[in-house]
């Protein structure tokens, strides 16, 4: 049976604290495993979740500060410790080279797995499998910065009374969708069209077109909202978003749940964040996150 959440590894901003860890964002789509801006500590959070180097098949670095990136020397290494027999792919701003070469080789070990680099350095599409496309658009920080945004094909789902109406069953409704048509009947007549699911992640950065581009549709939107609305003066001078920008972002872009995090240190109340959120007028569902949480996304339309 296919899974597809998400495993919340840490959710602090800038520095961990008592109670959160740098950030770390494991999403499990179906057989995949992809790891979004391991910070310090990442490696043994995922041993706290209960994940395992071999679950990786994809890491997506947003930015080059550490609390998004200083884990990967860890993971990496534990990568290779571990023997993961397949290819794992790295994707991060390619004006951030010389930070993965330093975090990739920060000490001595044995190399065993086949590390992809992938670097960004343009919207668009990074990766198709068949169960998505990865994709990547520039986000507004002072370094160099990218969203990253999995889209789903859309799919057919079949319409029982439509296929009684035209007789078809058993082995038949499998033709039908492999073919196309059965005598004479169009797969259209019988079905309709399931949209693909979408999920969005959406780090460090003021408001731009590119996090709208990201948070368009989406099913999951997990987003930065590092400091509360009274705060918004700081958060355009050091390119963050409020909790109230990241809620109106989703409920202009239709998002399904919405996922709140890194949060800065200076906040003890997190539910502060869910209250503001709501009042700027998101009605989806809304998920405060902290440490080792996980998140289903939500069942398909």
């Amino acid at each position: 049976m296919s899974v597809r959440e998400l495993v919340v590894l840490g959710t602090a901003s800038q520095v961990p604290t008592r109670h959160r860890n740098h950030n770390g964002y494991l999403l499990r789509w179906d057989g995949e495993g992809i790891l979004f801006d391991p910070g310090e500590g990442t490696q043994r959070q995922m041993l706290r979740a209960g994940a395992a180097a071999h679950d990786l098949n994809r890491i997506c670095v947003t930015h080059f500060h550490g609390d998004h990136s200083l884990g990967l020397a860890g993971v990496i290494q534990r990568i290779n410790l571990d023997k993961v027999p397949h290819e794992i792919t790295a994707h991060y701003p390619r004006s951030g080279q010389r930070f993965f070469d330093r975090l990739r080789y920060a000490t001595a070990y044995r190399e065993t797995v086949a590390l992809t680099e992938a670097p960004v350095d343009t919207d668009g599409p990074l990766h198709r499998t068949p169960g998505y496309t990865l994709e990547a658009r520039r986000l507004s920080h002072p370094v160099e910065a990218f969203g990253y945004r999995l889209v789903e094909p859309d799919g057919r789902r079949m319409l029982p009374d439509r296929l009684a109406a035209h007789g078809i069953k058993g082995p038949d409704i499998g033709r039908i969708q492999r073919e196309g048509t059965l005598d004479g009947v169009p797969l259209e007549e019988v079905s309709e069209v399931r949209r693909g699911q979408r999920f969005a992640f959406v780090m460090d950065t003021r408001l731009c077109d590119g996090v709208y581009a990201l948070a368009e549709g989406c099913d999951m939107l997990v987003i930065e909202s590092t400091f509360l609305d009274e705060d918004e003066e700081l958060a355009v001078e050091f390119g963050h978003l409020t909790a109230g920008q990241a809620a109106r972002v989703a409920q202009d872009a239709g998002v399904r749940h919405l996922v709140l995090t890194h949060f800065s240190q200076r906040y003890t109340d997190p539910e502060e964040f869910e209250r503001q959120a709501r009042a700027a007028g998101y009605e989806g569902e809304l998920t405060v996150a902290h440490d080792l949480l996980r998140v289903p996304l939500p069942k398909r339309r």
